[in-house]
């Protein structure tokens, strides 16, 4: 014959209970923290990612940045040699001018 206490089997019932939310709530707290660490390891994808994009952007910005440099100064240098150009030729046609005077 079993000895029932008064308010023992009550606080075996919300012992029971007590364990149950335990038990889900620990486990919901392993399914958060392999989220995190999924959500982790895409993050750190990511980050790799970006670091790599931005690297390559920067290449760009480089090669961009030194091409129109250089295409400065070509345009400068034709500009300069086209002035050079035109007093040569002015100073042509000047003395060439002048030797039609002396030939007649």
């Amino acid at each position: 014959m079993q000895i029932v206490m008064p308010g023992i089997e009550d606080l075996c019932t919300k012992r029971e209970e007590l364990n149950q939310q335990i038990l889900q709530e620990e486990e919901e707290k392993n399914k958060l923290q392999n989220d995190i660490r999924i959500l982790t390891e895409k993050l750190a994808k990511v980050n790799e990612g970006l670091a790599r994009k931005m690297a390559t952007r920067n290449e760009f910005d480089r090669t961009i940045a030194e091409t129109e440099a250089a295409y400065m100064k070509i345009l400068e240098s034709s500009q300069t040699l086209l002035t050079v150009l035109k007093r040569e030729a002015g100073t042509l046609n000047h003395t060439n001018g002048n030797n039609d005077n002396k030939d007649s």
